[in-house]
């Protein structure tokens, strides 16, 4: 019995612990492990989340990473019903922390507001079809902007303190509508037609109904509009004229403003000094001071010398008057001593560095009123100009001037070099004897031709402006105008013999005036090359007349019929008769209207139907636009994307074979995430089968193979292609299928 016994306990033993082998092999992780190794580090509310919400059953290679991978409704909350549609990931709009507040980037939405914000508007809002964004922002509700450029209604329909903001408390009495004050961009600055307004001001004005008298106003009884305008409060006016009180009644420092603490002491009205518009300027009158300057201003009861002032117990008034301290006098006719006593440049102003090297006294050529302007007394010089002007003792003659050995006074006054003058009026010979460009300046090279005297054109005072005299010229202007006496026709001249009036006015040759009006000939009669100005080099080659194409005022712009043409396009679009194909123009042999139209070369259009040839063999980069920069990398040719009419929209079309069912519907950077057509196995090592992309998709407690005796499931290289059978058998034998499952997975079948 005891052994019977033993060896029950021993098997139950044995079974207890081949049971438990399951569980020890899930046994809990690390209390110490580094959640970061696995590249998914726990921060925010993933930090609280029990191991295994997201391990299920102890299993824990293979979770997903991206947040729908666990946030889908079944593992943790996916999107409530109510949720934006989008096929975005969670973080783009929510953070680890919390799911609200979210942010919600509005760039890349296309729709309208309200196929998002669908509820209704509160009760607040004003009733309005527009759109959100008409008003409001994409980062928040508030501030928000209103244009009432379209609103027709009065503005107490929406401003009425239920719909809108309405009047405060404290609001004007009346009836009007809010824009015959406010304006719609702001409540304040508000404006008041006071023109109709009927009773006093301060029936409004009264501290309640409106802005009344403050608290330092001065005390009056009167209207406020004997002060203030209805515009502003300030500036105020004061009718002092109707006043018949001392000033010091109201000016007194509290009813207004009084005395400031530096102001000179005295008993006078204010008005004495001041005027009834401005305290500044103030005049005061000396006229009945009898002390001296000094006895006010001494610099304390008023201003008084400076601290530059030159020194001098002399009193104020002596240089300075009652008006102002400057300008100033300084009478010169009491000082008995030498200028340079005191004009030493400490005393008083001295000479300057630029000053003529002398010992004189001011005097000699200043006055006593100021410095400039200075004299010379060239009268007690008894020698010559140039014994002082000689560039040293004093200024001498300048590089530009006449080659002369005459003295200075000659030309020069004694008072100033300019103005210069030149005695032509004792001058007795021709003026060519000293205007030869020798002695003074002569013809210059593109002088008229002429042995007339200077002075027929030019006066004695300047050369120009000179006159030549038509008026008293009764002969043919060629007789002149011939390229010899006087400028004649240019070489491109139009052949004529009309006279240059005709055209030409006296004054100037341009602009000239021809009239066409008169011509009755072909136009090729003048403009031939030879009389009048032909066909260019590079003219199109016609026999038809200028007029076809040309106006009579200007040769362009120009037009040219096409309609009337019956050759070819290249028979004139050649690069010789007319413009030809650029440099870089696509390789062609068609005719020029094939792509573009008689009125300009661009707008262009291009025939792809007649084009046999690969789309690369043009679109290259040279004979025609090619692949951007940033073009996806491929051998393809642009059709298979792009269509003829525009490179956008794109479109591709897998063959349906290598991409069946549900695949159609996945982005191209969802398995192209490179630039380029190849792509990339997120698990290679099982390629070319389901797993080699969804191995990440893997789940194993869903592939059960048996649960005798104990609980075994298929491994993802077993079902490696998704669509081999993955049945269920009834014990570890796997020789009985207990449940048949065929092709669970199909990419027909849309998701997993």
């Amino acid at each position: 019995m005891k052994i019977r016994n033993c060896l029950t306990q021993h098997v139950l033993l044995l079974v207890t612990l081949w049971l438990l082998l399951p569980a020890l092999s899930m046994a809990a992780p690390k209390q110490d492990f580094d959640h970061f190794e696995t590249g998914f580090p726990l921060s925010g509310q993933h930090q609280t989340v029990p191991c295994a919400a997201c391990h299920l059953r102890g299993v824990f290679k293979g979770t997903p990473l991206t947040c729908n991978g666990c946030h889908n409704g079944s593992i943790a909350p996916g999107k409530p019903d109510r949720h934006i549609a989008n096929t975005e990931t969670c973080d783009d709009c929510h953070t680890i922390f919390a799911w609200q507040a979210a942010a919600m980037d509005h760039s890349s939405v296309t729709g309208s507001c309200t196929q998002c914000h669908n509820t209704r508007l509160s009760a607040q809002h004003i009733q309005t079809r527009a759109q959100c964004d008409e008003c409001h922002g994409t980062v928040g509700w508030l501030p928000a902007r209103f244009t009432h450029d379209a609103v027709s209604k009065n503005c107490s329909n929406c401003h009425n303190g239920i719909t809108a903001k309405g009047k405060s408390a404290n609001h004007i009495q009346t009836a009007e509508q809010c824009d015959g004050c406010h304006n719609t961009v702001a409540w304040l600055p508000a404006r008041f037609d006071h023109g109709s307004a009927t009773g006093s001001c301060s029936s409004c004005h009264n501290g309640t109904t409106a802005t009344g008298k403050h608290s330092a106003h001065v005390t009056t009884s009167g209207e406020c509009e004997l002060c203030h305008a209805t515009t502003a409060w300030l500036p105020a006016t004061f009718n002092h004229s109707s006043f018949s009180g001392a000033c010091n009644s109201c000016h007194n420092g509290v009813t207004a403003t009084g005395k400031s603490g530096r102001h000179l002491q005295t008993t006078s009205d204010c008005v004495d000094c001041h005027s009834t518009n401005a305290w500044l300027p103030a005049n005061f009158s000396h006229d009945g001071i009898t002390g001296t300057c000094s006895s006010c201003h001494d610099g304390g009861i008023t201003s008084g010398k400076s601290s530059n002032h030159i020194q001098t117990t002399g009193e104020c008034d002596v240089c300075h008057s009652t008006n102002a301290w400057l300008p100033t006098r300084f009478d010169h006719g009491s000082a008995t001593g030498s200028c340079s006593s005191c004009h030493n440049g400490t005393t008083a102003t001295g000479k300057h560095s630029a000053h003529v090297t002398t010992s004189g006294e001011c005097e000699l050529c200043h006055s006593t009123n100021a410095w400039l302007p200075a004299r010379f007394d060239h009268g007690s010089a008894t020698g010559s100009c140039s014994s002082c002007h000689n560039g040293t003792t004093a200024t001498g003659k300048h590089s530009a001037h006449v080659t002369t050995s005459g003295e200075c006074e000659l030309c020069h006054s004694t008072s100033a070099w300019l103005p210069a003058r030149f005695d032509h009026g004792s001058a007795t010979g021709s003026c060519s004897s000293c205007h030869n460009g020798t002695t003074a300046t002569g013809k210059h090279s593109a002088h008229v031709t002429t042995s007339g005297e200077c002075e027929l054109c030019h006066t004695t005072t300047a050369w120009l402006p000179a006159t030549f005299d038509h008026n008293s010229f009764n002969g043919a202007c060629n007789s002149c105008h011939n390229g010899v006496t006087a400028t004649g026709k240019s070489g491109r001249h139009l052949q004529t013999t009309s006279d240059c009036v005709d055209c030409h006015s006296t004054n100037a040759w341009l602009p000239a005036n021809f009239s066409h009006d008169g011509i009755t000939g072909r136009c090729s009669s003048c403009h031939d090359g030879g009389v009048a100005l032909g066909k260019s080099g590079t003219h199109i080659q016609t026999t038809g007349e200028c007029d076809v194409c040309h106006g009579t005022n200007a040769w362009l712009p120009a037009r040219f019929d096409h309609g009337s043409a019956t050759g070819s396009c290249s028979s004139c679009h050649n690069g010789t008769t007319a413009t030809g194909k650029h440099n870089n123009h696509v390789t062609t042999s068609g005719e020029c209207g094939v792509c573009h139209t008689t009125t300009a070369w661009l707008p262009a259009i291009f025939d792809h139907d007649s084009s046999s040839g690969l789309c690369n063999s043009c679109h290259n980069g040279v004979t025609a636009t090619g692949k951007a920069d940033n073009h996806f990398i491929s051998s393809r040719q642009c059709d298979e994307c792009h269509t003829t009419q525009s490179w956008t929209s794109v479109r591709y079309n897998h063959v349906a074979i290598g991409y069946p069912g549900g695949h159609n519907g996945l982005s191209c950077n969802g398995c192209h995430k490179g630039n380029s057509e190849s792509s990339v196995w997120e698990n290679p090592g099982y390629k070319p089968d389901c797993a080699g992309c969804h191995a990440d998709d893997w789940e194993s407690d869903e592939h059960k193979k048996t649960k005798n005796p104990r609980t075994i499931f298929y491994t993802i290289s077993e079902l490696r292609d998704c669509s081999s059978s993955c049945h269920e058998y009834t014990d570890n034998t796997f020789t009985t299928i207990k449940k048949r499952r065929n092709r669970e997975h199909s990419p027909n079948g849309g998701d997993f």
